[in-house]
């Protein structure tokens, strides 16, 4: 694997870690979860080799992108001005390719619909915009459940809380929405990863779900945007709640769902098919 340019930025209020692959019209990933650059090692560097200059970032607050006030709220509108400030660096007269994946997914949302001279495309997989759905007050609850379990009981029964929320069959078993935890046996970078992982989720569960969750996307702005917008789900996440919103999503804006392969974190379980049909996206 080649070792990507490493980079820093400075953002209102953080500053960004970021990785640098190929040459070519710039694709910028935002990840979503406790994920951060090291989320898309698995497809990055096949798409920089097809042509393309490949940009991964840590979200604000995640692994190496530092907060200046670490207990400071989270909102979509200052994550899509991150994405903004990376593009404006990386691409200042280009438009550019972006995916964004769950949480990132909403961000790349707000991107398109705040700064779409900036968008040649847009892809999002599954982004949890629950707020779109006719049941959106069964999933605000969901959220002030797992805030106050978080608050009372500690970071492992919120998180358990949270995933019964999103899978259909209303249990954690067979979970695929979020990133591994650290086990016996993985290899190293692997391992490092999943560490990494259990170190974010706190700030993931405290920040991220509940400023990301209630965001509510702009339906008029994005049915004129449809055109360069692709909605994605997982093959194997059908009827849980990001596959829904996305699906529902889709359904507003007259767009029809594309299915990528695996569920919630089909990139990271099925690396080389997701990354060949995110650029067929790119490119229809």
């Amino acid at each position: 694997m080649t070792a990507p340019t490493i980079s820093s930025l400075r953002v209102n209020g953080a500053t960004l870690h970021y990785e640098v692959r190929g040459r070519g019209p710039l694709v910028l990933l935002i990840p979503g979860g406790t994920g951060g650059a090291a989320s898309f090692d698995g497809m990055a560097e096949d798409l920089a080799a097809d042509g393309y200059t490949v940009v991964g970032y840590d979200p604000r607050g995640m692994s190496r992108s530092t907060l200046d006030d670490p207990d400071a709220e989270q909102h979509v509108a200052e994550h899509a001005d991150d994405a903004l400030r990376i593009l404006d660096l990386l691409s200042p007269d280009e438009p550019a390719l972006v995916f964004g994946a769950s949480s990132g997914a909403i961000v790349a949302l707000h991107l398109l619909t705040a700064h779409p001279e900036r968008i040649a495309r847009v892809v999002t997989h599954e982004p949890p915009v629950v707020e779109v759905l006719p049941d959106a007050a069964e999933h605000r609850a969901l959220v002030a459940r797992v805030q106050d379990t978080f608050r009372t009981q500690g970071l492992m029964p919120a998180m358990a809380v949270f995933a019964a929320g999103l899978n259909k069959d209303g249990d954690t078993k067979d979970g695929d929405t979020a990133e591994p935890e650290a086990r016996p046996g993985l290899p190293p970078r692997a391992a490092a990863r999943a560490e990494q992982t259990m170190a974010d989720l706190p700030y993931f569960v405290g920040r991220i779900v509940p400023g990301f969750m209630s965001y509510a996307p702009d339906i008029r702005r994005l049915e004129g945007l449809s055109d360069r917008l692709v909605i994605a789900g997982g093959q194997d996440s059908r009827g849980e709640l990001p596959y829904r919103s996305a699906a529902f999503l889709a359904e507003r804006l007259g767009t029809e769902l594309q299915h990528f392969p695996g569920g919630h974190v089909g990139l990271t379980t099925h690396p080389a098919e997701f990354g060949e049909l995110l650029r067929k996206a790119f490119r229809s």
